[in-house]
C-alpha cells in the first residue's frame, strides 16, 4: 500500500495531480482544499496517500495534511460513503469547519456541501460524532496557532519576502516547533528556512 509520495508536481487540476516520483507518474485524486495548498508545477511536492483497492480499480487519494487523510478515512468508513463522496465533503468544507459541524451534528451546514443530501449528512454526523473528538482538539489547537502564524507571515512580508514564500516557511517552522516556542524563536527559524 502507498501511504506517502514525495516527488515533483508535473500537472495540477482542482480534482487531481500528476506527480513524478523517481521517473514514475502517479495520478492522484485530491480534494479542493489540497489543490489550494499546492506549489507551482515543476516544484517538489509531498502528499499523504490513501490507496483504495477494489477488484476493478486501484486509486490513489492525496492530502497535504494527515488530518485531511484521517478524516477522509473516517468518512469512507461510514456506510454508504465512498471515496468520491468523502472527497466531496473535504472539497466542500475545510477540515477546521467540517469537524465541528459533525461534532455539533449541524445537518444544515453539512447539506450546503454540493452532492450531500440530508440522509447522508445525518448518517455522517451520527456515525462520526464520537470518533472525531481527537481531531476536534487538534482543530482547536490549530485555531490558537492561527494568530501567531499570521503575525510571523506579516513580519516576513514586512522584511521584503513574498507572501507565498513567507507562508511556506512559517508553515514548515510551525510543524516542527515546540508548543511553547516564542515569537522571536519562530521568526528566526522562519528566516533560516527561507535562506536555506
Amino acid at each position: 500500500m502507498i501511504g506517502y509520495l514525495k516527488g515533483t508536481l508535473i500537472e495540477k487540476k482542482p480534482s487531481s495531480v500528476l506527480m513524478d516520483v523517481n521517473g514514475v507518474g502517479y495520478l492522484v485524486t485530491i480534494p479542493v482544499s489540497t489543490f489550494y495548498d499546492l506549489p507551482e508545477e515543476g516544484t517538489p511536492l509531498s502528499l499523504y496517500i490513501h490507496t483504495h483497492v477494489r477488484e476493478d480499480i486501484l486509486a490513489l487519494y492525496g492530502f497535504r495534511t494527515t488530518r485531511e487523510k484521517v478524516l477522509f478515512e473516517k468518512l469512507i468508513g461510514v456506510s454508504g460513503i465512498g471515496p468520491k463522496m468523502a472527497i466531496a465533503f473535504l472539497s466542500g468544507m475545510s477540515v477546521d469547519e467540517l469537524i465541528p459541524a459533525i461534532q455539533r451534528q449541524d445537518i444544515l451546514k453539512l447539506t450546503t456541501i454540493p452532492g450531500v443530501g440530508r440522509k447522508t449528512a445525518e448518517r455522517v454526523a451520527l456515525e462520526l460524532r464520537e470518533q472525531i473528538s481527537a481531531l476536534l482538539s487538534e482543530a482547536a489547537q490549530a485555531a490558537q496557532a492561527k494568530p501567531m502564524q499570521e503575525d510571523l507571515i506579516s513580519a516576513l512580508v514586512n522584511l521584503g519576502y513574498h507572501r507565498s514564500q513567507a507562508e511556506r516557511a512559517v508553515k514548515k517552522v510551525l510543524e516542527d516547533a515546540k508548543p511553547d516556542s516564542s515569537f522571536e524563536t519562530l521568526l528566526k527559524n522562519s528566516l533560516q528556512t527561507i535562506s536555506g
